[in-house]
């Protein structure tokens, strides 16, 4: 099932994932948390984009089981909306998100966004193949190509990961809901620490997408850098930058993921 069948099926309310979007034990991330947004924006007026995701995993949605969508409009001021999403599965809550968005406001305020990193060309970098049985299941769906930092379970002390990233059959336009699946596609560059696969799994995610929205083309990879700030204790914290093919400023990423290794 495509991305975009998926989004269908979130503004319905209902459906059920295919195991073709599994990651371990679980749904991929990126990809619930998509669905959420796509509800979410169904109960907001259309000049308001989202402007900052915030998305708990409070479980793991499984694949190939019912589960329903609920939005929520908590509050809609002059030029701000606030929405809750939650995503049901069995009776349980295994993800809560809440959805800031807003129209454009007059500011003398402009500050340019830094620029992207330095990368070499997608097409000169390492692919993450997909390989039945080793690689995550959802990355049948999602190109990765390293430009940063180790594959994971390498066992180098890098503080950074990241690279290109894109969907391998690109739908009709690249809309906020693909940005978020993307951005989460990547493992936790914590992982590239360790020397053999361990579990691990995000335990919050913050999303903040830029306006005015960059030029993004369907088939257009993004760079994503991520950092580690800090880990320990079996946490890792961690924030990235998001950029389109020209060097723009798409998004930015933080996250606390959980590693048991």
């Amino acid at each position: 099932m495509t991305f975009e069948a998926l989004l269908a099926g979130a503004d319905s309310g209902r459906l059920a994932i295919p195991g073709s979007w599994g990651q371990g034990r679980a749904t991929f991330g990126g990809l619930v948390a998509g669905l959420a947004y796509q509800r979410m924006q169904g109960v907001v007026a259309d000049d308001r984009p989202l402007r900052a995701l915030q998305v708990a995993f409070v479980g793991p949605v499984t694949v190939d089981a019912p589960l329903s969508i609920e939005a929520t409009l908590l509050r809609e001021g002059r030029a701000a909306s606030q929405v809750e999403a939650r995503i049901v599965q069995d009776g349980e809550v295994r993800l809560v998100a809440l959805g800031s968005f807003g129209g454009e406001r007059e500011s003398s305020v402009q500050v340019a966004a830094q620029p992207a990193p330095e990368a070499p060309a997608p097409e000169d970098c390492q692919p993450l193949d997909y390989i039945p049985g080793v690689t995550p299941e959802f990355t049948q769906h999602i190109e990765m190509r390293w430009a940063f930092g180790n594959l994971p379970f390498s066992g180098q002390a890098s503080r950074e990961m990241g690279g290109w990233m894109r969907f391998r059959e690109p739908g009709d336009e690249m809309t906020d809901a693909h940005v978020i699946a993307l951005v989460d596609a990547w493992p936790p560059a914590v992982l590239q620490h360790v020397k053999q696969p361990v579990p691990a799994s995000s335990m919050s995610w913050s999303l903040e997408l830029v306006h005015p929205r960059p030029s993004m083309a369907p088939d257009e990879p993004l760079l994503y850098r991520n950092w580690i700030d800090q880990a320990g204790g079996g946490y890792g914290h961690t924030h990235a930058g998001i950029w389109n093919r020209q060097g723009e400023l798409v998004a930015l990423s933080r996250q606390t993921v959980t590693v048991f290794g």
